[in-house]
């Protein structure tokens, strides 16, 4: 059995009470009376002893502490009694509700009531004097007081560390709030980025294979052209990404975001990109007139269409390439994109497969619908289509005035 380890305020306070003690005692100074004819000389020094070896465990033992402390100061009872007994025993009960078991820091105040409470019943029925009430005042001095302002401690003390443990996991809530922020807006700019650059890229790819496998001096400078352009437009939307990331003002998207009133001219821009490919490109708006969209839906179906016609420009066979847009009150924005699908002849650029992750990511966080995959194709046509089709929901209270 290992003992346990003393504080070193306690051991601080048993010998500023031991000293004290011998002090007083050396001078004469006691807590009872001559006239009491009880014991004095040594023998009032063994309460103060007793009581001082308990104060040593104060902490570590409240309970044990307590018991030993109370049978010491019963027995300085029948000395003349010495003040740092009482002193150092008040001092103990007040440890026993700070640093005890929650059992014993509620009952000991109860205890302490009700013997203070006791003693002064009993002390007005012996002596029949007011006088008596003394006695119960100081008894309540030396044992209820202590164990309430004990309890007061105890209770601010639960309530501080209630109060700093409430504020760690207010911190690590928004620690985990910031992550997920920060790993939210990485994806949102992952897409941005793809969507972006991702269409330049490829058709700079494709011509590029195409100059270098053709030796023709015409189709070459034609190819280098189109190299040329893609190079400066993807330039340009690195430079507006770019101007984003730095913009402090808060806004989520920047002023010149794409509308699908570009859509012609990326049409316009896949179709002398895809040249080479044997691809044609047609934009078919179906979309009702004086039917505005909100910016995010709007912004949305326009990666949607440049993703699609980046991967169409990537695998597509050689065919016509049809960008389709629909829009009815009550059934929102509907975008289709269908190319023709097969064995790909001529050059071709690698793809990562991330542009189809994109695009559902987009639709799931407007809460609309997406399918992507191959079709049958239509009699007369190609063996088969890949149709890109999302419905972007468009609510009535959603809508943006018109300009």
């Amino acid at each position: 059995m290992t003992l346990p380890r003393t504080h070193r305020d306690d051991v601080l306070i048993a010998a500023a009470g031991l000293a004290c003690g011998l002090l007083l005692w050396s001078f004469g100074l006691y807590t009872q009376g001559p006239a009491d004819r009880r014991p004095d000389g040594p023998v009032v020094l063994l309460p103060l002893l007793a009581v001082t070896v308990p104060a040593l465990v104060r902490r570590t033992m409240p309970r044990t502490a307590l018991a030993v402390a109370t049978v010491a100061v019963l027995a300085d009872q029948f000395t003349r009694g010495n003040l740092l007994t009482v002193v150092m025993f008040a001092d103990i009960v007040y440890a026993a509700v700070v640093y005890g078991r929650p059992a014993s820091a509620r009952r000991i105040p109860v205890i302490t009531g009700l013997i203070t409470i006791a003693v002064t019943l009993g002390f007005l029925a012996w002596y029949r004097d007011p006088e008596a009430l003394l006695v119960g005042v100081v008894t309540a001095l030396l044992t209820f007081f202590p164990a309430l302002t004990g309890a007061v401690v105890r209770n601010h003390r639960q309530a501080a560390d209630t109060a700093r443990l409430r504020a760690e996991q207010t911190a690590l809530l928004a620690e985990m709030d910031r992550r997920e922020a920060v790993i939210a807006e990485r994806s949102r700019m992952a897409r941005e980025l793809h969507d972006m650059v991702a269409n330049h890229l490829s058709a700079i790819a494709i011509h590029s294979t195409a100059a270098l496998s053709l030796d023709d001096p015409a189709t070459s400078r034609d190819a280098l052209g189109v190299i040329r352009e893609n190079s400066v437009d993807g330039l340009a939307e690195m430079r507006r990404l770019i101007g984003l990331l730095r913009d402090t003002s808060g806004h989520d998207e920047p002023a010149a975001a794409p509308t699908l009133d570009g859509l012609e001219a990326l049409v316009r821009q896949a179709g002398a990109n895809g040249s080479a490919s044997g691809l044609t490109f047609r934009l078919v708006d179906g979309r009702s007139p004086g039917r505005d969209v909100p910016a995010p839906v709007e912004l949305a179906a326009y990666r949607i269409v440049q993703e699609s016609l980046t991967n169409a420009l990537k695998h597509a066979d050689a065919g016509a390439v049809t960008v389709a847009l629909r829009s009815a009150p009550g059934h929102g924005l509907t975008v289709e994109v269908t190319s023709p699908f097969g064995a790909r002849r001529g050059p071709r650029a690698p793809g990562s497969g991330a542009g189809l992750v994109g695009m559902r990511e987009r639709i799931a966080l407007l809460g609309g619908v997406f399918e992507a995959g191959p079709a049958p194709g239509c009699p007369g046509g190609p063996e088969g289509i890949w149709r890109v089709r999302a419905e972007l929901p468009v609510a009535e209270d959603d809508k943006e005035p018109s300009a």
